[in-house]
């Protein structure tokens, strides 16, 4: 994962020479005083052991202190044990602290591309800030109003809305009012929302208005028990030409009406710990979404886990929400920060930095204005930063880029080593750093595997710890976070200490907790925070969730990991992602797209394979800049689209991705053997699929059948 040294080997013996003595010199003194010994001991002790003493475990999380077995905890503060509970403790612990805040639009302005296409771009003003108290009243008010309304204690309700302030203050609402709150990714077709809201038996939804029009007006009619919609934008005020029977009001209003004394004079149903607060449903990647019912005690033990391996967690700290917070990642990752005082700015993909899609040329992007603390990150957007700045090192002078190799390898052997490199963070590392305000001190990864020279990258060049988290909607997101000071990279950390794995044997993929070195088989996650099951979906149920002689719940994820020694969890298949080939060999293909994704001329790739043939294909959405600089090169003229559907192109682009396949040594059979590029990005209305940002393989093959005949020769 060395970045390569082009230069003088007698220069670069004379740098490493420098180096050498500058570290002689320093290392003393900076090992004294840093404590980087203790933070060595931390990484290299035993994290996880078998209960059992089994190689099949179950594992548990070790104590800190003596390193003895820890017990599975449930609870953050003492007596909060709900969610409603959690905003309670934050607003009287909390109350003239920012809880929620959202950046001021001054202007926004259509920009003619060269294309020919119209982008929409903004200029943003200084973050807004509700305290926790006004965050607080503000969701009580609109339970009250939801009340007033007709809504009912333990009667579904949804929401259907981007990431913002007012999702997480309907979302308190809900909670505080015993109103089980249904989720739906905003982008999901159509039928699978009509699905959902049928399925939950759905009254009130609340939305916002670009929503409303672009999505559920479409499908009203095919949701008969729909009768109040709720918009949390504030203007306009009256919504003419929606179906009779229907009632749309603006959140402001709901307020308002919740706010009159004798609604709020009506007693509230406070919710128990075993109730229902979420049902989340999924991104629907192998099918119909299902609907995941998460109880209040299921979401206070995975914010519990996770909180616990966010080392110095307080009222200090600055998150930044951009994620879907219908993703169980985000909406924990917000009620770890909600838990403990944080102060949460609220942006979205398209704002996120300067270079962001919808910031106007010479304005700030989120990131800079906020100057975040935590953040949560999917691999996709953290593989983009990485290629990003790769590209711009390849611009660079020949002595900038000499400059910048030769601290960023000395910085990877530094780390490797558990050390820190605090000269290079500020002459060499500090603008890149400045991509995410500065400030960063802790990146939570998960949805997705992510691949270890990104995971270094972000190390090196962002100048702070990557947590790589592993866990599902059915466990509440918490599996495993691996701990801040372990550098090591693939893995995913020990299991949090509100759960523990079991490894179960797969007869039919070879996998077997005996397997040497390491144990290997399903991961099998129990604890508190695995939750009560699939909504009206009791077949799934049997098939996926049990209950062992204790009472405990477990969940069988698919996915397949071997343990270490020292007790970290890597995930090494997926169950469901195997593909057996025509003559035998098994392809892994999420491992085939998260090595390839890393390659400068893939923007995005899936990967597709089928047993009656013997090789894999892939679907690339190439980088625009990449490959109209190698088209140039070759002589070839033309628009976007004609380009990409160059066969030329296509070879080209296919002679490059098996280099990059080569190179990260994958197998012969693995490595896509015929390429399409997609001119068109995947969007999510295209079938991206939210958390984990990659094609769901079933709309893919129906939707380009006609080229996996082509490819197939028409079989």
């Amino acid at each position: 994962m060395k970045l390569k040294e082009d230069m003088n080997p007698l220069l670069l013996q004379v740098f490493r020479s420098v180096v050498w003595v500058y570290s002689v010199i320093t290392f003393l003194p900076w090992y004294l005083l840093s404590g980087a010994g203790a933070n060595l001991d931390r990484a290299r002790r035993v994290k996880a052991r078998s209960v059992s003493g089994r190689p099949a475990g179950p594992y548990r999380a070790t104590n800190h202190e003596d390193g003895s077995q820890q017990k599975l905890v449930s609870s953050l503060h003492p007596g909060v044990d709900t969610l409603d509970k959690v905003m309670e403790h934050g607003a009287a612990r909390f109350p003239e602290r920012n809880c929620l805040g959202t950046r001021e639009v001054l202007s926004e302005e259509d920009e003619l591309q060269p294309n020919g296409k119209v982008f929409k771009k903004v200029i943003l003003g200084e973050y807004q800030w509700m305290s926790y108290e006004e965050t607080y009243q503000a969701a009580v008010c609109f339970g009250s109003g939801l009340a007033a309304l007709g809504q009912r204690p333990q009667c579904n309700i949804a929401i259907f809305c981007e990431t913002r302030a007012e999702w997480m203050i309907a979302a308190q609402a809900c909670f505080i009012y015993n109103f089980p709150l249904v989720t739906l990714y905003s982008t999901l077709g159509g039928a699978a929302i009509a699905h959902g809201l049928n399925e939950t038996e759905i009254t009130h939804i609340v939305t916002s208005k670009d929503l409303l029009h672009s999505r559920l007006k479409d499908i009203l009619l095919e949701v008969p028990r729909l009768q109040h919609i709720i918009v949390v934008d504030s203007k306009p005020t009256s919504w003419p030409g929606f179906p009779r029977g229907i009632m749309v009001h603006n959140m402001d209003a709901v307020q308002e009406l919740g706010s009159r004394p004798d609604n709020m004079a009506v007693a509230r149903r406070r919710p128990v710990p075993s109730d229902i607060a979420v049902i989340m449903y999924t991104s629907g990647s192998t099918g119909i979404p299902k609907g995941v019912m998460i109880s209040h005690s299921n979401i206070i033990a995975g914010v519990t886990g996770m909180a616990e391996r966010i080392p110095d967690l307080d009222e200090t700290d600055t998150y930044i929400g951009y994620l879907p917070l219908a993703h169980v990642l985000e909406l924990s990752a917000e009620m770890v920060c909600i838990s403990h005082g944080c102060c949460i700015g609220y942006s979205s993909p398209q704002t996120l930095a300067d270079q962001s899609t919808k910031i106007k040329k010479g304005s700030k992007g989120d990131t800079s204005v906020l100057k975040p603390t935590l953040m949560a990150a999917v691999p996709e957007i953290m593989d983009r930063i990485y290629k990003n700045v790769m590209t711009k090192v390849e611009e660079m002078s020949s002595v900038q880029r000499t400059l910048f190799v030769l601290a960023y390898n000395y910085k990877m052997e530094q780390i490797t080593k558990g050390y820190k490199t605090p000269l290079c963070d500020s002459l060499v590392f500090r603008k890149v750093r400045s991509l995410l305000g500065g400030h960063m001190r802790v990146l939570l990864s998960g949805g997705a595997p992510l691949s270890a020279a990104t995971q270094r990258f972000m190390n090196i060049c962002l100048c702070c710890p990557v947590g790589q988290g592993y866990g599902l909607t059915e466990t509440c997101g918490a599996g495993t976070i691996s701990e801040m000071w372990d550098y090591s990279t693939g893995r995913v950390g020990a299991p949090l200490i509100c759960s523990e794995i079991t490894l179960k044997d797969w007869e039919e993929g070879g996998y077997y907790s005996t397997d040497k070195p390491h144990p290997r088989g399903e991961i099998v996650i129990g604890g508190p925070n695995v939750t009560m099951g699939y909504y009206k979906n009791e077949v799934k149920n049997r098939e996926d969730f049990f209950v062992d002689s204790n009472g405990q719940r477990w969940f069988c994820t698919g996915d397949i990991g071997e343990f270490h020694p020292d007790g970290c969890l890597k995930i090494i298949d997926r169950k469901k992602d195997l593909v057996k080939l025509q003559a035998g060999e098994y392809v892994s293909l999420g491992k085939v797209e998260a090595m390839l994704k890393n390659c400068p001329f893939v923007d995005n790739i899936c990967a597709y394979a089928n047993s009656d043939q013997s090789y894999v294909i892939g679907f690339v959405v190439p980088n625009q800049k990449q490959l109209m600089a190698l088209a140039e090169q070759r002589g070839l003229r033309g628009s976007w689209e004609e380009i990409c559907n160059n066969p030329d192109m296509e070879r080209d682009v296919l002679h490059i991705i098996t280099e990059a396949a080569l190179s990260a040594k994958l197998e012969r059979f693995e490595i896509p053997r015929k390429i399409c590029l997609s001119a068109e990005p995947w969007t999510p209305e295209t079938g991206l699929v939210t958390d984990a940002f990659k094609l769901k393989r079933k709309e893919l093959k129906s939707h380009y059948q006609e080229d996996i005949e082509r490819m197939y020769g028409g079989k």
